[in-house]
């Protein structure tokens, strides 16, 4: 038998058991991971990247790998049309795994704290995107994730739907400072991502809307932003001067309720023909989908040649591509 000449542990020398110690290799920090909430988490300079790298991945849509062997979770708590195709495709052209999850096949559903479900989470995947209801849910995640966490859609934001609009703005005009966009109709999510991420981007956002559905006068808007927030009630007014007119639909999910009420309130802001005549020359229709021809938009416009609705559609999936990119922190995986 041979002899066994390993020394143990215990008797080793004081000096000796901390010289071991301190070879061992250490852990380092975690980084305090970005989130996209509400927008305003982008600096004006990051939002022009963000939309110029959008239309280089929208040219070549296979050119980064930058979620290649990584996964991004995607929490479904709402129905998701442009949202799960847009994010789950373009997540694979990136080189990711896309991890569906609807919210009755998690434990999120039968209680388990928001914040369990982030630590959790975080171990397992590059980032985190979730369509839910009240933002709160989002703003607890974000407090307790050690990745990213996108807001798909909240009561209050849809900041990748702003994205995509306005990368559908640039594609139009080559630019964004100084246009002049009118959205006409319910104050509600949709219109108020859009006064923070474009009001950042330099654009005029013009809201009009009529008594009781109005976007809040008193929006804090992001730090930087040099464009201009202005609310009316007349739809002709707000569309003036406007290189486009964007509308959402009158009954949202949630609203049914309401139906019959909120389309008498609503009933004379539909976007049609005339009302972009009333607009500026070449003036096109934006909607986020899914449309209801007819309310809030007429069909001629919906399917006529007077809009970008299905570019918007499209440009989802570049504009979030580019966003996944700038949180990570790996535009340089191209």
């Amino acid at each position: 038998m041979y002899a066994d000449h390993r020394i143990p542990m215990y008797s080793l020398s004081r000096l000796s058991r901390l010289s071991l110690l301190a070879t061992r290799p250490t852990l380092a920090a975690p980084m305090t991971p970005r989130h996209l909430l509400t927008g305003a988490e982008l600096t004006a300079t990051e939002l022009d990247a963000l939309l110029g790298r959008a239309l280089e991945l929208k040219r070549a849509p296979l050119s980064s790998q930058a979620l290649a062997g990584r996964s991004v979770a995607l929490i479904f708590q709402k129905p998701s049309t442009r949202t799960r195709v847009s994010f789950e495709v373009g997540i694979h052209e990136l080189g990711g795994h896309a991890v569906v999850l609807r919210s009755d096949e998690m434990q999120i559903s039968r209680g388990e704290a928001p914040r369990d479900t982030a630590l959790v989470l975080s171990r397992h995947v590059a980032a985190v995107g979730m369509r839910t209801g009240a933002d709160a849910i989002l703003e607890e995640l974000a407090a307790h994730s050690t990745v990213p966490i996108v807001n798909m859609l909240s009561e209050r934001h849809h900041p990748c739907q702003a994205l995509a609009d306005l990368l559908t703005l640039r594609e139009a005009y080559g630019g964004l400072d100084g246009l002049r966009l009118a959205y006409v109709g319910d104050g509600n999510n949709v219109a108020r991502s859009l006064a923070i991420l474009g009001t950042l981007a330099g654009v005029h956002v013009a809201v009009a809307s009529p008594d009781g559905y109005s976007l809040e006068d008193d929006l804090s808007l992001a730090p930087g932003a040099t464009g201009l927030l202005t609310l009316h009630k007349d739809p002709r007014e707000a569309v003036k001067g406007a290189c486009a007119v964007y509308t959402d639909v009158w009954v949202s999910m949630g609203d049914e309720g309401q139906a019959d009420e909120r389309r008498r309130a609503l009933a004379d802001y539909r976007v049609d023909d005339a009302l972009l005549d009333a607009a500026a020359p070449g003036a096109f229709a934006m909607h986020d989908l899914p449309a209801h021809p007819g309310e809030e938009v007429s069909a001629e416009v919906l399917y006529g040649p007077r809009q970008r609705i299905w570019d918007q559609a499209e440009n989802r999936r570049h504009a979030q591509k580019a966003l996944l990119e700038l949180l990570l922190g790996s535009p340089a995986g191209r």
